[in-house]
């Protein structure tokens, strides 16, 4: 099967030849273990996920800094970012935003929608993998890089009218940028949010539910609508709302699943939403015992991974990882799924 055709099957239950593979690397690993090495692992384990490498120069011209360098970045929206380690992404330290009489100063970048729908098209017919939307709706992550998160924490408690009309500009602008991007090649959306801590949602369930819920739902409603399906990433523990997700439509959650109760996840969710990784990367991937890393893998595999689909072999080689453990984490899954005993 073509990378293209496994994804599909996989979320959609119908028997893909093999798991899934979607490694991702951020570019700290290359400093640390060097890019030929991070070349040789993606030689021996291509994904089967890629993204159409079309540039927006319009969106890119608002832009300054590189987001993985030591110093500062701005993005789209003028926020930001400072970082202090190279390879991975800093912080906003002084939100835009950080008084409500500067609401009706905020620009909304709507270069983001002026895509080059011919050359995405191009980028997705010339490809075999399965193709994810470059763009990635971040609500709530966007609402903390514009007040800053103590900011945003109070406003979510107090909840003052400006938090309800900023957040609707940036629902908005998000409803038009998946409607865009629906209309190319590609084959699903891509969207996030960071929702938990390690232990628990970050916020009540019951206020995610009235305020953030109903957007993601949009969301569903747009890409199936037209015919895509809808990846969505969100970082701790968020067990409390994975029901939530499934119903408003959510096909495949990446999650870091080793923060939770993968046994009781499984129990509760297994067969009803594809689960997109990942293999811990806390402390599996870090790890110096192969046979602890073999062991994750094999219960993620023994409590969600079905023959016919829902699972996809998942996992971030970052700051700290063993790189050696993702040809763990691999050859792992195939040993599994070619017959093993998931026990």
């Amino acid at each position: 099967m073509t990378g293209r055709e496994r994804v599909r099957r996989c979320l959609e239950f119908d028997h893909p030849d093999r798991v899934p593979r979607d490694l991702w690397v951020l570019p700290i690993t290359s400093r640390e273990h060097g890019a030929a090495a991070v070349e040789a692992l993606q030689r021996r384990w291509p994904n089967d996920f890629d993204k159409p490498a079309v540039v927006n120069a319009k969106a890119a011209a608002l832009v300054e800094g590189d987001r993985y360098t030591v110093g500062q970045y701005r993005d789209e929206w003028g926020c930001v970012f400072e970082n202090i380690q190279g390879g991975v992404i800093g912080q906003v330290k002084r939100p835009i935003l950080d008084d409500w009489s500067k609401l009706g100063d905020l620009r909304t970048p709507v270069e983001v929608l002026e895509i080059d729908v011919d050359a995405i098209n191009r980028a997705c017919a010339a490809s075999d993998k399965y193709m994810l939307s470059v763009c990635c709706p971040r609500p709530f992550e966007r609402l903390q890089f514009l007040r800053g998160p103590e900011n945003l924490y109070r406003d979510l408690a107090k909840e003052p009218p400006e938090l309800g009309e900023l957040l609707r500009r940036v629902h908005a602008l998000n409803c038009k940028e998946i409607e865009v991007w629906s209309r190319t090649g590609i084959d699903a959306i891509n969207f996030m949010d960071d929702w938990g801590s390690q232990q628990n949602l970050l916020i009540s369930p019951v206020k995610w539910r009235r305020l953030f819920k109903p957007l993601y739902a949009e969301y569903a409603r747009i890409a199936h609508t037209a015919g895509k399906k809808l990846f969505m990433h969100s970082d701790g523990h968020i067990f409390a709302i994975l029901e939530d997700l499934i119903e408003v439509g959510i096909d495949a959650v990446n999650s870091q699943l080793f923060c939770m109760d993968i046994e009781e996840i499984g129990r509760r969710f297994a067969g009803r939403i594809t689960f997109w990784g990942e293999i811990d990367r806390q402390h599996v991937l870090p790890s110096r015992d192969p046979e602890e890393v073999r062991d994750a893998v094999r219960r993620v595999a023994k409590n969600l991974y079905r023959p016919e689909g829902g699972v996809i072999a998942q996992f971030e080689v970052g700051a700290g990882a063993r790189i050696e453990n993702a040809d763990t984490i691999f050859q792992t899954w195939r040993d599994l799924t070619s017959g093993a005993d998931l026990e």
